[in-house]
């Protein structure tokens, strides 16, 4: 997994409330069985006007030419609530999207989002406002930069403080996976399972 430490790229605000999982991506996108080919995807209900032709949606702002290879998202409370489905993430990740800045996640969303290196910065509504009204004066410029290392957003001039667990943070800046920071924890699971042989002969473990 590719490890976040500094990120500067253009963000779309999304400022909308509770938005979904089903809304990031629909059921009946997925149809896959691996990670690739879901950020065609994404935000499909707003993304088209015309689903099946894949007609884009001239009002949306991941369409709109000022926003063209946004990789920042500014959004609004909850965002990623619903269902669990780690396609949400795949597909914002397959589409360019490193970070998510929004007031509140959904916990499961969160937790996705880590586990396939995309950093969910919580900020307060205000600073999340202010940040998307200074980027909307020329998104193309006006590019935040969110600091891992200082858990910090530098935008309109101003520098932020973002909030996210410690372990969360430590998993992003070394750029483990799941399965990684399982391996971290190697000796110790090999000390285990020496002690439990021993203890219990007769249990063959693996």
């Amino acid at each position: 997994m590719q490890p976040f430490t500094l990120h500067r790229g253009v963000a779309a605000p999304l400022l909308q409330a509770n938005i979904d999982t089903d809304a990031i991506i629909p059921s009946r996108e997925m149809r896959r069985v691996s990670k690739r080919g879901l950020s065609i995807g994404l935000f499909a209900n707003w993304r088209y006007a015309d689903l099946q032709a894949r007609t884009p949606a001239a009002d949306f702002v991941l369409n709109q030419p000022a926003y063209a290879g946004a990789s920042i998202l500014l959004c609004g409370l909850n965002f990623g609530c619903g269902s669990s489905r780690e396609h949400a993430v795949w597909a914002l990740a397959e589409f360019g999207i490193r970070a998510i800045a929004a007031p509140s996640f959904g916990t499961i969303f969160q937790k996705n989002c880590i586990a396939n290196g995309l950093l969910p910065a919580v900020l307060p509504e205000a600073q999340i406002l202010a940040a998307a009204a200074w980027v909307q004066e020329n998104p193309q410029s006006n590019q935040p930069i969110l600091d891992l290392t200082t858990c910090s957003i530098s935008a309109a001039g101003h520098q932020a403080e973002f909030s996210i667990r410690e372990a969360d943070r430590t998993r992003l800046l070394q750029g483990l996976d799941p399965i990684d920071h399982t391996l971290t924890q190697s000796d110790r699971i090999d000390a285990f399972e020496s002690a439990h042989c021993k203890a219990f002969p007769w249990v063959k473990l693996g």
